[in-house]
């Protein structure tokens, strides 16, 4: 097969496969339809041409046997009055006239025959116009319920792709739900172990102890300032002490809480 076969090959297999594909199996019925009623109707046409045709050739026949029967009547006559070269020529007529009314028979024969055949012809053609209407309908109402088939079947399968999304979509969201509550409650730990509070609490652990021990110190000096504060007011009291009644616990509460009042404000 030369490059240009192969060629002329390739481009009608994608020709046909673009047709395919954009055909309407409805449109292409109905055309079809159409396309035989056509041909039927030139077929009709065919034979009413053809019907007058052989009417004409029939007219003209009958014409010149008039004619024939009048060229004999006139020999006739020429003949009875012994006008021999009268006779003759009108029997030359005759046979003249017979002779095209003998082709006019054959040929009318030859389109009665045609016109036959034609008839069966156009019979046979509206047979198949009949059955093929049929099928038409028949292929059409197949056609509709197949579209209708796939139309519901793509329809669904869209439906169940949609369906595992959702699935998927809502798989997700418990997924990063439970990591939220599980990071919730991590936080809770935390916050109540007081890890926040290490984490932002930026000095070391020595130096969180030293701190205490200096705090300790002070206070533990403080303390020594304040027993020798008091030690050295008894000594001077003493004798006072010594007359004076010693205050009970209450009143000594109440004192301080005067004080820590008057701080206070």
């Amino acid at each position: 097969m030369g490059i240009l076969a192969r060629t002329t090959t390739i481009i009608k297999s994608k020709i046909n496969k673009l047709l395919n594909r954009t055909e309407d199996p409805h449109e292409t019925l109905d055309y079809s339809l159409e396309k035989m009623r056509d041909d039927l109707q030139d077929v009709k046409q065919g034979i009413t041409d053809l019907t007058t045709e052989k009417k004409r050739l029939e007219n003209q026949k009958q014409d010149l046997e008039g004619q024939i029967e009048k060229h004999n009547k006139q020999a006739r006559e020429a003949a009875r009055q012994d006008r021999d070269d009268l006779a003759r020529k009108a029997l030359e007529k005759k046979q003249n006239k017979m002779q095209q009314v003998e082709d006019l028979t054959d040929k009318i024969q030859e389109l009665q025959s045609t016109q036959d055949n034609l008839v069966q012809k156009k019979d046979k053609l509206k047979e198949r116009i009949d059955e093929f209407k049929t099928k038409k309908e028949t292929m059409k109402a197949k056609h509709t319920a197949a579209e209708a088939s796939v139309d519901v079947s793509e329809t669904i399968s869209g439906v169940g792709s949609e369906m595992d999304n959702a699935a998927q979509a809502i798989e997700r969201a418990e997924d990063k739900t439970e990591e939220k509550q599980a990071r919730a409650e991590a936080m809770d730990e935390l916050e109540e172990t007081n890890a926040f509070e290490s984490a932002l609490d930026d000095k070391s652990d020595i130096e969180r102890e030293l701190n205490s021990l200096s705090t300790d110190s002070n206070v533990d000096a403080e303390l020594d300032e304040l027993k020798e504060d008091i030690d050295g007011t008894s000594s001077s009291d003493t004798s006072t002490n010594d007359t004076k009644q010693t205050k009970s616990t209450d009143e000594i509460d109440a004192e301080l809480e005067e004080l820590e009042q008057k701080a206070e404000k």
